[in-house]
């Protein structure tokens, strides 16, 4: 017994003399003003910009304002629950995202935490959601396309890919219709998409999410979502996080397109962030950076060289403007940044023309580089031959008055206005849109009268699949139009106007 109490003591010993104590030093804050999602916080002295912190009540914040003794720290959750003299702890890491396959088909939150109820994300791969924008000499010319299915937008405004299109009107023109319609053209096309939502109903995602369920897109893509009952701290962060989700797809040589919907509703949130955390007001009380805000943003959209991995990441912003006012503050400001947009106008869309593309003011600056060399050849002429049909559609009531060439271009006007008319999430493939322009442009439509236009292009396109489908796979395989292929259109399109009746 003497001999089993003798070890005990022995180890215990043994114990004690091995022990040596570690000491570790955390800084802590604490927080002094709480109100609105802001809380300001005292003792954080080594605290980077972006750096995440908690609360005492396990809610996440971000470093946003760096001042002599007080950190001005924006809150990602409920802030109820937070009072003054709280501890604050820094987490010893920047505000960062998971990124990787193990997103795709979810639905999550600016932090990256899955909302959908599906369980975990798999992901073991970390990004800041602030990052530098790849520089000059890592790009290279954006000469790829994305066809979004959209005939008017593929033949006269097309995107490629690493390019920045705003897509920019009033509320209720169909701006968020017309990037849902690329997201569900990109099956099959070996393009990742993320959809940022900011600011939106709960329901409008739900449906949203139903929607890309149904085309077989979620296959493809992730919803990044900041609802409108969230924090404006949550709805600033998102459209980096989405970034940053798409920028893990072009640094692995991937294409990725993104739609941020809308950087209005992100410009209220960070204004509203700014001028709680005291930042002095400017124009229209956004703070002296809000052209910053979005440039670091959009910049970060690009086709990456070769010897980066070849990898794009394409943007889509959506800007809401009011009463077509394009001269604003905000429009103005990203319309200078990106490499062009599509105007959406509210008559055009309240007379029955969907998409409400205003041709005038819309612009590609990538221009053709981004068109297919099919595309190039049929829609050469259709700016061109609609520019002249909106200076003429004036004195359209005057018919009596005009002269047969005058007449010859309002009457083909009218058809390619009826044949760029789209029903939404309906998007076409390339061969359809190629066909049916080469139609348009080359005057096969212009005896037809304007309100058979649809009925024609309905049988026309059920032909093209059926008896013509040979047609139709040499365009979609070669991405362009022989001379030999261009006959047998020439031929398709004349044996079935003929029997159209």
């Amino acid at each position: 017994m003497a001999e089993v109490s003798s070890s005990i003591f022995e180890s215990f010993l043994r114990q004690v003399e091995d022990y040596s104590p570690a000491i570790e030093s955390v800084e802590v804050g604490y927080v002094t003003e709480v109100g609105d999602g802001i809380a300001r916080v005292t003792g954080l002295n080594n605290i980077r910009f972006s750096e995440l912190v908690r609360f005492s009540n396990g809610v996440a914040g971000i470093a946003f304002n760096l001042e002599t003794d007080i950190v001005g720290v924006i809150i990602m959750g409920e802030y109820d629950t937070i009072n003054e003299g709280d501890e604050v702890r820094p987490l010893g890491r920047i505000a960062s995202v998971p990124v990787g396959l193990g997103l795709v088909g979810r639905v999550v939150n600016a932090l990256g935490e899955p909302v959908d109820g599906r369980g975990p994300i798999e992901s073991t791969e970390f990004y800041n959601i602030e990052r530098i924008a790849p520089g000059v000499m890592e790009r290279q010319n954006v000469n790829r396309p994305v066809q979004t299915g959209l005939v008017s937008i593929d033949g006269m405004t097309p995107i490629g890919r690493g390019q920045r299109q705003l897509i920019i009107g009033d509320r209720q023109t169909g701006k968020s219709a017309i990037a849902i319609d690329t997201i569900i053209n990109q099956k099959g096309k070996d393009l990742y998409c993320i959809y940022v939502a900011i600011g939106k109903r709960r329901g409008e995602i739900a449906r949203l999410q139903a929607l890309l369920e149904e085309a077989g897109a979620m296959d493809y893509t992730i919803i990044v979502t900041a609802t409108a009952s969230e924090a404006a701290a949550l709805q600033y962060i998102a459209p980096y996080a989405g970034c940053a989700m798409g920028e893990w797809f072009m640094e692995n040589g991937k294409d990725a397109l993104i739609v941020y919907d809308d950087l209005s509703k992100h410009a209220w949130a960070y204004r509203q962030v700014s001028l709680l955390m005291r930042r002095p007001p400017g124009r229209e009380a956004y703070p002296g950076d809000v052209f910053y805000l979005h440039s670091r943003l959009l910049e970060r959209a690009a086709q990456l060289s070769e010897a980066r991995g070849g990898g794009s990441l394409t943007a889509l912003p959506i800007i809401e403007t009011l009463l077509g006012d394009v001269a604003a503050y905000v429009p103005t400001n990203v319309i200078s940044i990106t490499d062009g947009q599509i105007f959406l106008e509210t008559e055009l869309f309240n007379a029955g023309t969907r998409p409400a593309i205003n041709v005038g003011i819309s612009v590609s600056r990538v221009g053709g580089d981004a068109q297919t060399k099919a595309m190039k050849k049929v829609a050469g002429g259709l700016r061109l031959d609609l520019a002249q049909f909106r200076s003429l559609a004036a004195f359209a009531q005057f018919g009596s008055d005009l002269d047969k060439a005058t007449q010859r271009q309002l009457d083909r006007g009218l058809r390619l206005t009826e044949l760029l008319k789209q029903q939404q999430y309906q998007p076409l493939a390339l061969s359809d849109e190629v066909a049916l322009l080469y139609a348009g442009t080359r005057g096969f439509l212009d005896t037809l009268p304007a309100h058979r236009v649809k009925e024609w292009q309905a049988g026309f396109l059920r032909a093209f699949h059926g008896q013509y489908a040979e047609i139709a796979d040499a365009i979609e395989s070669s991405a362009a139009v022989s001379d030999e292929v261009e006959a047998k259109l020439r031929n398709a399109i004349e044996e079935f106007s003929a029997s159209f009746s």
